[in-house]
Parts: C-alpha cells; structure tokens; sequence
C-alpha cells in the first residue's frame, strides 16, 4: 500500500487552498463581467418597462411591465450570487433560499467536477498542474517577502 510522506501531506493543504483561492477569484471575475451586463442591459429596459407600465394602464392602474422586469432582475440576481465564494466559506444560515435554481456557483462545480475528472485520467498533465503550483507558491512567497520587508 502506497503511503505518502508526512511532508507531502502537509504541503497538499496549502496547494488546495491556493487553488481553491485561485478558483474564487477567478469566479468572481465572471461573475462580475455577468453582473456588469445585467446592469447594463437592465438601466435602459427598466426605464422602457416603466414608460411602457405608464402607457398601459387599466382602470387608472400602471401595468406590470416595470415589476416584471424587477422579477426578472431579482431572479437573475440569484443565479448570479456575487458573493457565493463567502458563502461557502461560511455558514448559508443568512442566505436566502433561491428554490433549487442553477446559479453561476452550480455552473462553476459542474465544470471544475469535469476538470478533475479530465486530471484524474491523465488528459491533463501532472506537469502543468505542477508548473502552475510552482507559479502560485512563487507568488505567495512574493507577498509574505513584501510584508515583511
């Protein structure tokens, strides 16, 4: 039976955490970039859905368009969950349920899952998951020179 050295345990944890940091900051970049668009998108529909809301009314009352709309941004928010990473890290007491809908975070395992799975059949090489820890540790250690000195 293969044991790993004590050592080499203890160096994994650390690997993992970078990557996992790696990971969220990278999630989150997209994230941002989704957000970003939505934001976009919705600033001249919410005043389009509101004009529209004004133009249509029954009985005195505006019609629905503009909340529609505010459904459809609340929603969106949710799939998205900027701050899914925090969440993770830390109790999900305080978040909302958001009712078995994908969001961006179910995405992002969906597609790590297939990455591990494509690791663990060797189609991508040890030496570049290698490479790229040796890169990430020489950041690290940039850093903790930087405050120190």
């Amino acid at each position: 039976m293969d044991k790993k050295p004590e050592s080499k345990i203890r160096n994994e944890a650390p690997r993992a955490a970078r990557w996992d940091l790696v990971r969220d900051v990278a999630v989150l970049q997209v994230k941002l970039i989704v957000d970003g668009l939505r934001d976009l998108i919705l600033l001249p529909a919410s005043l389009i859905a509101g004009i529209v809301s004004l133009v249509k009314h029954e009985d005195g009352h505006p019609g629905p368009q503009f909340y529609q709309l505010l459904h459809f941004g609340k929603m969106s928010e949710r799939r998205i969950n900027l701050f899914g990473a925090y969440s993770s890290r830390n109790s999900r007491e305080d978040d909302e349920d958001v009712g078995g809908e994908v969001d961006i975070d179910d995405l992002v395992s969906r597609v790590e899952s297939y990455v591990v799975d494509e690791v663990r059949r060797g189609d991508i090489t040890t030496q570049a998951k290698a490479k790229i820890d040796q890169a990430l540790g020489a950041i690290q250690r940039a850093g903790k020179k930087k405050d120190q000195g």
